[in-house]
């Protein structure tokens, strides 16, 4: 008798591994949620992606580049006229910047380099703790709670469009010619700024969150400080990130106009006498500074909170 198999079944004398051929298995998990990119999508330069040796090597080429073309406008600049002052050769702003980093002034008897930079950063610091801890007051409390946000929201709006530097002349008659309207006008000029950023990131945490707390007792202050806080933190440091520059663009204007000491006051106090050399070491030396508390605020922000780190896109 001839047996008629039935749609699916194996037939006679066919071995387990049939089974194992026939019967379709579902894909994992993991290949659903990383799909492998074709041939094609590999070659698009939106997918490309340079290693680590490549990538140190772009970084740097710009650098190169702009040092190589200052060398050969200085050497153009210097053939015409040997006492030219506007571009000087590199050599010399080498040896001006380790004159000035480690020879003391006649005068005064301290080196200027060091002296300037600290007392341009205390500045810069005390200017940023200050915008930082109001930022992040105000910034929590307008995105929380509705009152404060309509209270406040528009006042903070309005401060935000006035230019700090037509404020300068008020601070210096207001507050006077020391340390406290160089402060007040890094705070006046990025306070409103870094509250915005904070208050919008606020009040785009999840409602659910703040339903939740609220079933399990949580009080408003206990919200804003368990809830809202932790996850305003990190965007508080991008927020002092991105003021950095504006911060010190403050002070060196603040620096400039009146004061005795600091990077802001030695740039415009040698300019009267064309010294390019001292200028450029000192512009250099500012950009290296704020390149580094960038760096170090990015590298805090990962230390500190690492879950907010964005994830880095596969090689």
């Amino acid at each position: 008798m001839v047996s008629i198999d039935k749609p699916g079944a194996a037939p006679a004398g066919a071995s387990a591994a049939w089974h194992a051929q026939a019967v379709p298995t579902a894909p994992s998990a993991t290949a659903r949620a990383q799909p492998v990119p074709t041939a094609a999508q590999t070659v698009r330069l939106i997918n490309r992606r340079p290693g680590r040796h490549w990538a140190l090597a772009l970084a740097v080429l710009p650098f190169v580049l702009l040092l190589v073309l200052y060398s050969v406008a200085s050497e153009i600049r210097r053939a015409e006229n040997p006492r030219d002052k506007l571009l000087p050769a590199p050599a010399t702003v080498v040896e001006t910047a380790w004159r000035l980093a480690t020879v003391p002034e006649r005068r005064s008897g301290k080196v200027l380099l060091w002296t300037d930079t600290g007392i341009s950063l205390a500045r810069l610091g005390t200017g940023l703790a200050i915008a930082a801890a109001l930022g992040l007051g105000f910034g929590i409390a307008i995105g929380l709670f509705p009152y404060v946000s309509t209270v406040a929201g528009p006042l903070t709006g309005a401060l935000a469009m006035i230019p700090p530097l037509a404020v300068l002349p008020i601070l210096f008659l207001a507050l006077g010619l020391g340390e406290t309207s160089k402060i007040a006008l890094i705070v006046i000029g990025i306070t409103p700024v870094i509250i915005r950023d904070l208050a919008a990131r606020t009040a785009e945490i999840p409602r659910e969150q703040i339903v939740k707390a609220e079933t399990l007792g949580a009080s408003s202050l206990a919200i804003a400080l368990r809830v809202a806080l932790p996850q305003a933190m990190p965007r508080l440091i991008l927020a002092l990130r991105l003021a950095l520059g504006p911060a010190l663009l403050f002070l060196i204007a603040a620096e400039a106009i009146a004061s005795e000491a600091g990077l802001g006051y030695r740039i415009f106090l040698v300019r009267r006498y064309l010294a390019m050399d001292v200028i450029l070491v000192y512009v250099v030396w500012i950009t290296l500074l704020a390149l580094t508390t960038d760096r170090l605020l990015a590298m805090s922000s990962r230390l500190l909170f690492p879950w907010a780190a964005p994830a880095r896109p596969a090689p």
